[in-house]
């Protein structure tokens, strides 16, 4: 087992599958070395990725979470032939910097989206360029999103931003609750973009810029773009890769 590294949330579902899988692969040799077993669900397979930001290891997701995304289905049965056939995708994240009104700089990492939400009672009154060109001049709404392929059936999919395959290289910026312009709907963007957000008006309407689940508040400027020296490497069960769930997701949303 020298070649695993079983890491397991605090709960009683994840503990029970950590006891079953341990006695499983106890006497097991497996095809690929560096391999990462995480037991949780999505919020702690993103903890665990940025914990190991500088990791080429190999991460297989178990859910015993809810939705669980980013995660396999556990089969007691079936798990030893699962990790040896188990297929990987690399996903780069997001990397945001945020500017706040105390000229603080803070940077993290966002593998699903950079959520920028409205702080107070009042609507957030903010404006997006990439690079120098100008997404949206002026947008009062209860936030935007920011998201990656990735991420693109998490929180943005509620926000009805559009869905993107995994090899698009691109991304979804979408508004939250739109209120001026009403029927803005976003913008899809290289990968390559270099977004930067401005609060314009700091005082009145505070924000809150969020990095997956990590949040910075009073933020002033924030300036997002995909890391790409970064790479995760995660493993999907032959059958139901990431890419497989994404279009099941697509195709869910072109039915409705």
């Amino acid at each position: 087992m020298s070649n695993i590294n079983i890491i397991c949330d605090n709960n009683k579902k994840s503990k029970k599958i950590y006891s079953i899988l341990l006695k499983k692969i106890r006497i097991q040799k497996f095809k690929r070395n560096n391999l990462v077993i995480v037991i949780g669900g999505d919020g702690f397979m993103l903890q665990t990725l940025k914990k190991n930001k500088n990791s080429t290891k190999y991460f297989y997701g178990i859910n015993s979470g809810n939705y669980g995304f980013l995660m396999n289905k556990f089969s007691s049965k079936n798990i030893i032939n699962n990790l040896n056939k188990a297929k990987m995708i690399s996903i780069s994240p997001l990397e945001m910097i945020v500017k706040n009104k105390f000229n603080q700089t803070k940077k993290s990492l966002a593998i699903n989206e950079v959520s920028i939400l409205r702080q107070s009672r009042q609507a957030a009154s903010i404006s997006i360029k990439n690079g120098s060109k100008q997404i949206i001049k002026k947008l009062i709404s209860d936030g935007v999103l920011v998201s990656t392929p990735a991420g693109s059936t998490a929180y943005n999919l509620s926000v009805h931003g559009p869905i993107l395959s995994l090899n698009s290289k691109k991304l979804s910026v979408a508004p939250i609750s739109p209120f001026r312009p009403r029927r803005w709907k976003g913008r899809v963007v290289s990968d390559r973009s270099k977004i930067k957000i401005i609060n314009l008006n700091p005082t009145k309407r505070p924000i809150s810029a969020v990095a997956d689940n990590l949040e910075f508040r009073n933020a002033k400027e924030i300036y997002i773009k995909t890391n790409n020296v970064i790479k995760f490497n995660l493993l999907y069960d032959k059958n139901r890769s990431l890419q497989k769930k994404i279009k099941i997701e697509q195709l869910r949303k072109e039915i409705k």
